[in-house]
């Protein structure tokens, strides 16, 4: 059973049935917003399609040890893998991007994940609707924890979710934190308070 996550909000990512999970996939899904009819000048200044990018940084004692993104698509110890770029988005239902994160294989010295979404192109959140991540136990496909991303709002990108060790397992919690930037380096400052 899927759990709406709000802001802060964090659950343990444990089977239904018990055990920890061994693979976990976060779905990043989009859609632009409909665009208001205006003249050629505002049409020029606002069209085009919207580059929204997922990544995931690894994380050890509070500092950055790898990065996965579209020109990263996986992580040295090939733990965690991209699916791959979409430039455009979808309509907001599907995943548009994913990361597949293979929990038990990741490093002992990886202690936190987290996962953030930027818009390479430039546009804000305004721009964009129905935005959402959600994590899946890949082996069933039971979707267990999503996170909407509501309000749109002025900011590039976003600081969405972190998943972090504890004890023998992991936990994933919201963190829905608004940053500026087009790529994962630009958003590593805003990422430092959340771990």
């Amino acid at each position: 059973m899927s759990v709406n996550l709000s802001k802060g909000q964090a659950i343990s990512l444990e089977k239904s049935g018990g055990g920890g999970l061994s693979t976990v996939r976060m779905g990043l899904g989009w859609q632009a917003a409909a665009r208001k009819k205006g003249g050629l000048l505002k049409r020029l200044m606002g069209g085009g399609d919207i580059d929204l990018d997922a990544s995931a940084v690894l994380f050890s004692g509070g500092n950055a040890e790898d990065v996965v993104y579209f020109g990263k698509l996986s992580d040295d110890a090939n733990s965690v893998l991209h699916t791959g770029d979409n430039l455009t988005g979808g309509a907001g239902q599907e995943d548009d991007e994913s990361i597949v994160v293979m929990l038990s294989r990741l490093p002992q010295r990886i202690d936190q994940i987290v996962f953030t979404v930027n818009s390479f192109t430039g546009q804000t959140f305004t721009e964009v609707e129905r935005a959402f991540c959600r994590l899946l136990d890949e082996d069933t496909g039971e979707e267990l924890a999503r996170y909407t991303l509501a309000g749109g709002g002025s900011s590039t990108a976003m600081i969405m979710a972190k998943v972090r060790r504890q004890g023998a397992g992991w936990q994933m919690t919201a963190i829905g934190a608004p940053a500026t930037g087009r790529t994962f380096q630009d958003l590593l400052p805003a990422i430092t308070p959340h771990l």
